[in-house]
């Protein structure tokens, strides 16, 4: 089932001390704050965010219709990708302010690419949901979709978790073959905004 993109955008979600809103809401805008991240190559720019400990959406994204408002108050950003170190700043969030971050990733250390590696490739809606490999964030969908496209991971068994606040998480193990390529197709469900908190973030 297709998820209708009118319901995509209106999704809000509701934290302790985050809104995640439309910036369509000039009354809402008023007392909150926006965050604005800077990334300057793609690694940076496809790295998810989580604030406060829920994750938001992929650095690029977080823009325009999409960006990031804050309650006032002092909040912690995370910016983690599979394979770097995790980017963690703390911004404190002022009224009608905007903060900018530069988010710099930075490659960990000890880090060491499979030598012989399959491929999975995503099919899956809304195509800016969160991908976790065996509990790490490597990407968002459409990253991995499409003609030319796909994630390259070890051979071996890996768990697969699709999420993305206001949808059901969606969860397969893969067992691949050296070399091999498989497809995964799915439709992400929509759920109540109680439950989005959960579904984003890997167990």
């Amino acid at each position: 089932m297709r998820i209708n993109q009118l319901f995509c955008k209106s999704v809000f979600f509701f934290g302790p001390c985050l809104l995640f809103l439309p910036s369509t809401m000039p009354a809402q805008n008023q007392v909150l704050g926006e965050v604005q991240l800077v990334g300057k190559n793609k690694v940076d720019k496809t790295s998810g965010v989580w604030i406060d400990g829920q994750y938001v959406g992929y650095v690029k994204e977080l823009r325009a219709d999409n960006k990031l408002l804050l309650l006032p108050g002092e909040h912690e950003i995370s910016v983690r990708q599979s394979g770097y170190s995790d980017f963690t700043q703390k911004v404190m969030i002022e009224p009608r302010k905007r903060v900018i971050v530069q988010v710099m990733m930075l490659k960990a250390p000890g880090t060491v690419l499979p030598r012989v590696t399959s491929q999975i490739k995503l099919y899956v809606t809304p195509e800016r949901a969160a991908v976790f490999v065996d509990d790490a964030f490597v990407g968002n969908v459409s990253e991995f979709s499409g003609i030319g496209h796909g994630m390259l991971v070890s051979a071996g068994k890996h768990r697969v978790k699709i999420a993305l606040p206001g949808y059901q998480a969606f969860e397969t193990e893969v067992s691949l073959l050296a070399k091999q390529k498989i497809t995964i197709k799915t439709d992400l469900l929509p759920t109540s905004v109680s439950q989005a908190g959960a579904s984003a973030k890997p167990e």
